[in-house]
């Protein structure tokens, strides 16, 4: 038996050989601290082996080395059966007896596909990790620290939770051996090639089998994606529970409201389900959250004309609404390429989609939330090259409308890499990199960070010769309009990564429905970060230029919902909804002047964070405000101008009382564009991509002991277009902000928490109102 020092570890592997034509005791090892993980017959010179792969906790390796004991030196006791004596055996002979080798298991002994499809040594490859249920969260936080990339996608199964990761052997096997949980590992298989490839008969059979076992929500407060798209049909079952007759509309009342080009019946599948492959292979129930609203956007032959795409988008959501207040998460992955190259500035189509988000247009005067997927690039334009270099050119530049400042935009990355045996043809993009169907931020000025995040859109399929194809392996599985003739179709691209998202804010919209659309955008974007590979584009010592092409290619990275539900719901998460009158009327000049700022006493566990010393802590910040736009041409090129309002926050210094940190403040809301200054104050991303757009978004790691001191947090205004003397003598307009604030401890989050629970009832009466 190996001599691990099991104190260190949750647990070992081992690997159980049995003698020669003989059988394992199988109870004695699934019991006492073991679980039993596989059992399997291998031919052997002279007979046949059984192998057992074992994972045994400190106690079980206890208990098994003192079952071999007791068999050395006790023996059972005398016994007569039926008349005949029989005499006493060595203890656990039937255990003991039936083993030929105890070793520690490597990852072969856990590995559950054909031997052929192991990965070779030293090579980077996509792994099937089947985990318990209850370790999954602690193996995917930790997997990471050793090299292990962790992909998005889960399937449930009773007994085991599946996810996707890419990593060597080496890499792999110390993370089994360091973190435990790990049950089988496995070739991945699971493709939408399977499904749509399937009879019509058999796919309607999957259908009727996930339709079985799938509850949708009938809460009167459900959320509901609203798809401004081709329509969605109501034939298919698994969408019709979910979309009611009177819940379709059309922009034009002329146009019918059936889905006669597929696009809409696509994304409603994704909004309810996501990708398809993996409900379909899993056995759980499927609880479907979401509810659906179809208005179509587009007609069904021909195209909208240009000029009309901003107030057919506000018809299409004035007639959505006419039904009465819901909670709408506004979808549209229609875009245009007409009105580029743009280079961020705003058009007359992401103005309105501006307007319509902060409740300044449309037939209700309301705050919406509206995602907008970030256009697609053409793979006939691809070469032999690296794929980035293609994408991040301005010829595929992000199209209209969704450069707009309030809408989350939404671009694609992809962990579908795996091909099937054989295939000439490799992925094109590595696993957790952007899909190359994603267009980019090719501006780097003073406009937008977009898009905000990216989701799975598939990947491509390079042979010998460019151009990169689609490919179905590659591809996410939805639900196809024309059922009953087919149930499954292909689908990909920043459609269905937006479409995705859609699913997710929806969702965590409806566990905090209280939370306005702002908040929501907030949360969920802040969750987000940059995968491995998305990092490993950044140099080893990388400073906060370096981060530009991150943030155009993949925002903030991958939304993260467990996050993004966390911090909703844990204290040592702040969120603040609150209004802020940014600007006035000076009583000594009359002149404008800026207003209000907001200023927050944090409530720091600062006893707690003292303790930890030196020990690293993150302080993560969002503030999310929607602007009323202005696009006149004298402000296409000065964001100040194109924005109602622009707000800021600050954090003060180490050392830095409240007096020298307002004067810091009022330097900074009348000198927006001054020099940096932030560099002393230890943030990443620092202003230049922060102090952009109506979301912002920035973190600082620090030692602990020194974030006790900075808990002076402010909110404040610099100059925007309702900064006018004439506007404001018609009245000082206030405006709604969320300001959202995390601590991460790195797994000390347990002794934070008691602290700042006893102190966020001190933080509203800490709150100050500051003319300013």
């Amino acid at each position: 038996m190996p001599d691990i020092p099991a104190t260190e570890l949750p647990g070992v592997y081992l690997e159980i050989s049995s003698r020669i034509d003989e059988r394992l005791k199988k109870d004695s090892l699934d019991a006492s601290g073991l679980m039993l993980l596989r059992i399997e017959d291998f031919p052997i010179p002279g007979g046949a082996q059984e192998r057992a792969t074992v994972f045994a906790t400190a106690k079980g390796i206890e208990n098994l080395r003192k079952k071999v004991d007791q068999f050395r030196t006790e023996d059972t006791p005398d016994r007569e059966k039926d008349g005949e004596f029989i005499p006493g055996r060595p203890k656990n002979a039937d255990l003991v007896q039936s083993v030929a080798a105890i070793t520690e298991a490597g990852l072969r002994a856990l590995w559950r596909s054909p031997p052929g499809k192991f990965p070779a040594a030293d090579i980077a490859a996509v792994w099937e990790v089947w985990l318990e249920p209850q370790m999954t969260e602690a193996f995917v936080a930790a997997a990471p620290n050793y090299g292990v990339t962790v992909g998005a996608d889960r399937l449930e199964f009773p007994e085991d939770t599946v996810v996707v990761v890419k990593a060597d052997r080496n890499q792999l096997a110390q993370a089994v051996r360091r973190l435990g949980g790990v049950r089988a590992l496995a070739a991945p298989t699971i493709t939408a090639d399977f499904f749509d490839g399937l009879p019509v008969a058999e796919q309607a059979q999957w259908v009727d089998e996930l339709s079985g076992r799938t509850t949708y929500s009938d809460h009167p407060n459900a959320g509901y994606v609203t798809l401004l798209d081709t329509g969605v049909s109501r034939a298919h079952p698994l969408i019709q529970p979910a979309l009611s007759v009177d819940d379709r509309h059309a922009a034009n009342p002329a146009w019918g409201l059936e889905d006669v080009k597929g696009h809409g019946t696509q994304m409603g599948g994704l909004a309810l389900f996501g990708d398809l492959t993996q409900k379909l292979h899993q056995a759980n129930p499927v609880m479907v959250m979401n509810r659906l609203e179809s208005v179509k956007l587009l007609p069904d032959a021909g195209m909208n004309p240009h000029h009309l795409l901003g107030a057919v988008t506000r018809q299409a959501i004035n007639a959505v609404e006419q039904v009465g207040p819901r909670r709408r998460t506004f979808t549209m992955t229609t875009t245009t390429g007409e009105d580029t190259p743009h280079d961020g500035a705003p058009t007359s189509w992401s103005t309105e989609v501006d307007q319509l988000a902060a409740g300044v247009s449309g037939g209700l005067r309301q705050q919406r939330l509206v995602l907008v997927s970030a256009g697609n690039t053409d793979n006939f334009t691809f070469g032999a090259g690296n794929y980035l270099d293609r994408c991040d050119h301005e010829d595929n530049e992000i199209e209209s409308p969704a450069q707009a400042w309030n809408v989350l935009s939404v671009g694609a990355f992809t962990e579908k890499t795996v091909l099937p045996n054989g295939d000439p043809a490799q992925a094109l993009a590595p696993f957790g990199d952007l899909s190359p169907a994603s267009r980019t931020a090719s501006w780097s000025s003073h406009w937008p960070n977009k898009p905000d995040v990216v989701l799975e859109g598939g990947n491509w399929a390079l042979s010998a010769m460019p151009p990169p194809m689609r490919h179905g392996w590659l591809s996410l599985l939805s639900t196809h309009h024309n059922y009953p003739v087919r149930s499954f179709t292909f689908t990909f691209d920043t459609s269905a990564a937006t479409a995705l998202a859609a699913k997710d804010v929806t969702e965590l919209w409806s566990d905090y429905p209280t939370l306005w659309p702002e908040t929501v955008r907030g949360l969920y974007v802040s969750s987000a970060r940059w995968t491995q590979q998305m990092r490993a584009h950044l140099p080893a010592q990388a400073n906060k230029g370096h981060y530009m092409p991150l943030f155009q290619r993949y925002g903030f990275g991958v939304p993260d919902m467990a996050r993004a539900r966390r911090s909703a719901s844990n204290a040592l998460t702040l969120i603040v909804e609150d209004t802020i009158t940014p600007y006035g009327i000076s009583e000594k000049t009359g002149g404008d002047v800026h207003n209000e700022l907001k200023l927050f006493a944090l409530p720091w566990p600062v006893e707690a964070l003292r303790a930890l010393g030196n020990a690293d802590v993150t302080l993560r910040v969002a503030l999310s405000s929607f602007i009323a736009p202005n696009p006149s041409e004298a402000s296409r090129g000065v964001r100040y101008r194109y924005a109602s309002h622009n707000l800021r926050f600050q954090l003060n210094r180490a050392g830095e009382n409240e007096a020298q940190f307002l004067a810091r403040i009022s330097k900074a809301a009348e000198q927006p564009d001054g020099p940096a200054n932030d560099e002393d104050d230890l943030w990443d991303y620092g202003s230049n991509r922060r102090h952009v757009g109506s979301l912002h978004i920035d973190q600082l790691t620090c030692k602990a002991s020194d974030l006790a001191r900075r808990n002076l947090l402010a909110v404040h205004p610099v100059t925007g277009w309702w900064k006018s003397k004439k506007l404001l003598a018609e009245g000082l307009p206030s405006v709604r902000y969320a300001l959202i604030v995390e601590i991460d401890a790195e797994g000390l989050d347990t002794e934070l928490y008691a602290e700042v629970q006893v102190a966020v009832e001190a933080l509203i009466a800490a709150q100050a109102v500051v003319q300013v």
